[in-house]
C-alpha cells in the first residue's frame, strides 16, 4: 500500500471491543445501577464470565494491561479472598430463586499462572457453587509459559479448562531482551505439549509486531516457529506505544521502534506468511485453523467481538470480576475500579466495585451492531440491520457519504447501503467503523494507531 494511505488512515482510533468505547464510560453508572441491571437478567440465557488476575512476577515493557509486579504471594492471597467474596456477592444479585448457566469463562491478566493451583481450584469451585457450567462451555485461561508449572496445569484439568492462550509475542532474542520478555521456543513447546498431553487441546497464541528491533526476516522466522507449535488460533497485535498511560513503556527507546510504513509491512508480512501456512484471517488481527470453531463462526456469520477480542461467545451478558474488569450486559457496560485497594474495599463492604460505565440507548445498540458486523465480517448491509432495529438506513446518509469517499482509495466497496471492506482495507477497518462512532473525537483521543 502507498505511503499516502498510511498517513491518511493510520489514525489513533479505538479497537472497538465495545461501543461506546471505554473512554466514554462515566460515573453515572455505579455499583447500585449495575446491581439493578444484574437483577433484570434472564435466567434462560447463559452467562459469560471474565476474571482478571492483576499480578505478574515481572513486567513486560510492552504491556498495556492492568497489572502489578510482585515476587511474594501474600498480596495475591488477599486478592483471591476478595475475588471469592466478589463472586459470591455479585452472583447473589442475580434474580432470586433462579440458577443461571455459563457458556464461557475466561481468566485474563496480568498472569493467571501466578495463582497457586489450590487458589485456581477455589475460584472455580466458587463459580460452580452458584452457576451451572454447560458441558460444551469454553473455559479458557491466559498463560505465561515462564510461570506455567505442571501442578498448575493439573489443576486446570481438574477445573475443566479446555483452552489456553499462550503469550509468545516474538521468538527473536534481541526483540525479547528489548521488551523484557525472554522465553525460548523450547520452553513454549514444552508447555503446549504438556497441555495437550493432559487433554487441553484448544491452543491460542499471541504475537506482536511493531516491537523494537523487529524486521521482516525475524518476523518470518517467528511465524514459522510459532506455526510449528500447531496452534488453533493466533492473535496478532500491533504494539501500542502509549507511555503517557503506561510509564514502564518509557523503558523502550522510541528510536528503535518501526515507523508507520515499517509497521504496515510487518502486518502484511505476518498475514501473508500465516496464509501460506493455511490459517484463515479473522477480522482485523486474528487467524484460525479452518477446523477451529472461530473459523466456523466466521463462516456462519456468528463471530462476535468483546473485550478479549474476537470470540465465539454468544452470551448476552458477560460479567467481569477483579479490578478493572468490564462487564457487558444488555443494559450497558460497567467497569470495576482499576485500583486494587479501592476494589478490595468495595468488595469488603459488600458492594459491587463498579467505578464507571455507560447505559446503552437505542442508537448505541444499532451502531454497536453495525460496528460489530464491520469488525467481524468486514461488511454490513445498513438496510438489513436497520430493519432489525425498526428504523431506516436513511439516518446514515452522512456516514455513507464519508465511507463512499474511502472507496476512492480502494478501502471499501459501497453498493447502495451495503458496505464491504476490500483486502486492502482490512487493516483499516477501524477507520471505517469510526464513521459510525458519534462519541469519537479524533483530535483529542488517546488511542493506539489503526495499524
Amino acid at each position: 500500500m502507498q505511503l499516502a494511505l498510511y498517513e491518511k488512515y493510520d489514525l489513533r482510533l479505538p479497537r472497538y471491543t465495545s461501543y461506546p468505547t471505554a473512554p466514554h464510560f462515566h460515573a453515572g453508572v455505579n455499583g447500585q445501577v449495575f446491581e439493578g441491571w444484574l437483577g433484570e437478567l434472564d435466567p434462560k440465557q447463559p452467562l459469560s464470565l471474565y476474571l482478571h488476575v492483576p499480578y505478574c512476577e515481572e513486567m513486560c515493557w510492552f504491556c498495556g494491561c492492568n497489572t502489578k509486579i510482585t515476587k511474594h504471594y501474600k498480596p495475591i492471597i488477599g486478592y483471591v479472598e476478595a475475588l471469592l467474596s466478589e463472586i459470591e456477592n455479585t452472583l447473589g444479585k442475580l434474580p432470586t430463586g433462579e440458577r443461571f448457566s455459563v457458556s464461557h469463562i475466561h481468566f485474563g491478566g496480568g498472569s493467571p499462572t501466578i495463582l497457586k493451583p489450590d487458589d485456581l481450584r477455589a475460584i472455580m469451585a466458587a463459580i460452580r457453587s452458584r452457576l451451572d457450567i454447560l458441558d460444551d462451555a469454553e473455559v479458557a485461561i491466559e498463560m505465561d509459559p515462564r510461570t506455567a508449572t505442571s501442578p498448575f496445569m493439573e489443576a486446570m484439568v481438574e477445573c475443566g479448562f479446555n483452552r489456553a492462550s499462550i503469550g509468545i509475542q516474538d521468538f527473536n532474542e534481541n526483540v525479547q531482551r528489548a521488551v523484557n520478555r525472554v522465553q525460548s521456543l523450547e520452553l513454549v513447546r514444552d508447555v503446549i505439549n504438556e497441555l495437550r498431553d493432559r487433554g487441553i487441546c484448544g491452543i491460542n497464541v499471541d504475537l506482536m509486531y511493531g516491537l523494537p528491533f523487529q524486521t521482516l526476516a525475524t518476523l518470518r522466522e517467528t511465524v514459522d516457529q510459532t506455526v510449528s507449535l500447531r496452534p488453533d488460533r493466533l492473535s496478532v497485535f500491533g504494539y501500542a506505544h502509549v507511555p503517557w498511560m503506561k510509564k514502564h513503556q518509557q523503558l523502550i527507546p522510541t528510536e528503535v521502534l518501526p515507523n508507520t510504513q515499517e509497521r504496515w509491512a510487518q502486518y502484511e508480512e505476518i498475514q501473508q506468511r500465516l496464509g501460506q501456512h493455511g490459517y484463515i484471517p479473522i477480522g482485523l488481527d486474528h487467524f484460525a485453523h479452518k477446523a477451529d470453531s472461530m473459523a466456523i463462526a466466521l463462516k456462519n456469520g456468528t463471530l462476535h467481538r468483546n473485550f478479549q477480542g474476537y470470540t465465539t461467545d454468544l452470551a448476552e451478558a458477560l460479567i467481569g470480576f477483579g479490578p478493572s474488569a468490564i462487564s457487558s450486559l444488555p443494559q450497558g457496560y460497567g467497569q470495576n475500579d482499576p485500583a486494587l485497594a479501592r476494589w478490595q474495599r468495595s468488595i469488603e463492604d459488600g458492594k459491587c466495585a463498579i467505578e464507571k460505565g455507560v447505559g446503552l440507548s437505542e442508537n448505541d445498540n444499532l451502531r454497536r451492531d453495525i460496528i460489530n458486523d464491520l469488525m467481524c465480517n468486514l461488511e454490513v448491509d445498513l438496510t438489513t440491520i436497520c430493519a432489525t432495529h425498526g428504523t431506516s438506513a436513511d439516518r446514515f446518509a452522512p456516514e455513507l457519504e464519508r465511507i463512499r469517499a474511502m472507496s476512492v482509495d480502494n478501502i471499501v466497496e459501497v453498493n447502495g447501503t451495503h458496505i464491504k471492506l476490500t483486502e486492502t482495507g482490512r487493516p483499516l477497518v477501524r477507520a471505517v467503523c469510526a464513521a459510525f462512532d458519534t462519541y469519537l473525537d479524533p483530535e483529542h483521543g488517546r488511542h493506539s494507531q489503526a495499524v
